[in-house]
């Protein structure tokens, strides 16, 4: 059994995600999801999907980055 990372939770079924390198232990998507995932730096959900990208950062959609100032993307084309 392993030890998720994030609820310390000690289960049979946990697994392993590597990020950039770096091992990571879960017990669920949704803990995976809570470590990983980035963070929209306007609403602050986590980016869960493809999101949108502008100036390094990761937005969920194209209206958050528009009301942080981003300019020209569209969640559709």
């Amino acid at each position: 059994m392993a030890l998720c990372e994030v609820c310390g939770n000690d289960y049979d079924k946990a697994f392993t995600v590597t990020l950039q390198g770096a091992e990571h232990v879960f017990d669920s998507f949704e803990c995976a999801i809570h470590a990983l995932a980035p963070e929209c730096p306007h609403c602050h959900c986590r980016v869960v999907g493809h999101g949108v990208e502008a100036n390094g950062e990761v937005y969920c959609c194209a209206h958050c980055a528009e009301h942080s100032g981003v300019v020209g993307l569209k969640d559709r084309t």
